[in-house]
């Protein structure tokens, strides 16, 4: 099928333009102004409406195989496309954990047969993701994005290293969930004043920074291509941005409700329990400069998934984890970009550029390539509704909030794989 989407305001060679895009056989044939095409393309008018890459998250949890209660492959990938996403890394604290090519084959089986965006997997770092034992990094290389054992922490600073030094030899990133599990006490969110004026217990932030300072001097040491999971804090900006200048070779992410949200925001609900926790205000504030001074390389949501039952029990007992993939762009369009914290080109650089550039992805809005982009009406205002989720998982402490910037189509691989019309 051929299409051509006329009159859209395009991003195209970082800037944005007005702009016609053909679509042919799955590839971008044509941009430019008033281009003539063939009569049997399907014609979409985008007057006032925004053509975006495709977006990019490199933390998503699809739960399948092994928690298909959760999510599935299906599921996530739709409510992905929902939300304007081509491209996502899948976490590999699955059942089987994908620790060998035999293992990681059941969830590429999965994903061949039931994706409708493009989506690579994580192999684990260690083998059942126990810390202990090198998962088989080298077998699995070739069909994954890197290596991780997000949901666990690595506690042992001599298997990091040694993951390390075969993550350089192969040319792969390794991707970290930074967490001391000596430092958490039971806690289960931030340790701060919403903490302290309710009794809970709370998770410190040195939990999280403590490993990451350890692991940057890892990845000065061995040269390995490092990339910081979620983080929250604000000693974990300053870390990574003293890395940087140092030459690391680090990049990182932090999502959507640690840039909105502070722990005064958290309600007596599960759906706003997650981990790393919701921090202090000092902490988003951080967080907000790092954007702004590229520090933070990219925004991802760390979709999880979990029953209605499994987040009903609170902020002490919900299990943690909350989906974003659905609503990101709109919450940060909303807050950050018409509260002029940001442009919209540095959103799009934050959801789009920059995890393609670091990932090895190619969304760019160009001629030849495969068409992976996005339409948007930026006026298209709403309210967060977790029953039209097209993910099993309706957990969100964004539910209820009036935001703009409505994905009206997405297109992968040349297909249309969302459309608002067709809903």
């Amino acid at each position: 099928m051929n299409y051509i989407f006329r009159n859209a305001k395009v991003y195209y060679n970082s800037e944005f333009a007005n702009l016609d895009i053909v679509v042919s056989d799955g590839k971008i044939a044509a941009v430019g102004k008033n281009i003539g095409f063939d009569a049997d393309a399907v014609s979409f008018d985008c007057t006032d409406k925004y053509i975006f890459p495709g977006f990019a998250d490199v933390h998503v949890h699809l739960r399948e195989p092994g928690f298909i209660y959760k999510e599935i492959v299906e599921t996530g990938t739709l409510a992905a496309a929902h939300g304007g996403y081509t491209h996502i890394c899948a976490m590999p604290n699955l059942n089987p954990v994908p620790d060998n090519l035999e293992t990681l084959n059941v969830e590429l089986d999965a994903i061949k047969k039931s994706a409708v965006i493009n989506v690579v997997p994580y192999g684990a770092i260690t083998k059942g993701e126990k810390g202990a034992e090198l998962a088989e990094l080298e077998e699995m290389s070739a069909y994954v994005a890197g290596f991780s054992d997000d949901g666990r922490g690595v506690q042992s600073m001599e298997t990091m290293r040694s993951a390390m030094l075969k993550s350089k030899e192969l040319g792969k990133i390794i991707a970290a969930h930074c967490e001391d599990n000596s430092l958490l006490n039971g806690g289960y969110i931030h340790d701060g004043e919403y903490a302290k004026a309710h009794s809970h217990r709370g998770i410190c932030s040195e939990s999280e920074w403590k490993p990451i300072e350890r692991d940057l001097r890892l990845a000065a040491e061995t040269g390995c291509k490092y990339h910081v999971c979620h983080i929250s804090a604000k000693e974990s900006v300053s870390l990574i941005r003293e890395a940087k200048k140092n030459g690391v070779d680090v990049t990182c992410e932090t999502g959507p409700h640690y840039l909105v949200l502070n722990d005064m925001d958290l309600q007596e609900d599960g759906r706003f329990k997650m981990n790393p926790p919701i921090r202090s205000e000092a902490d988003r504030l951080a967080l907000i400069e790092g954007l702004r001074d590229g520090t933070i390389d990219m925004i991802a949501t760390d979709h999880a998934p979990h029953s209605a039952d499994e987040k009903s029990r609170g902020l002490e007992k919900s299990l943690m984890g909350v989906v974003g993939l659905e609503t990101a762009f709109a919450v940060l369009y909303t807050e950050l970009v018409k509260n002029n914290i940001i442009s919209l080109e540095k959103l799009i650089e934050l959801m789009s550029v920059n995890p393609c550039a670091r990932f090895g992805f190619d969304n760019e809005i160009r001629v030849g390539n495969t068409a992976d982009f996005t339409v948007f009406d930026l006026d298209g205002n709403y309210t967060v509704d977790p029953d039209k989720f097209l993910s099993k998982g309706r957990s969100t402490p964004f539910e209820g909030r009036d935001v703009s910037g409505k994905c009206i189509m997405t297109v992968c691989d040349g297909k249309i794989v969302w459309n608002e019309e067709q809903s």
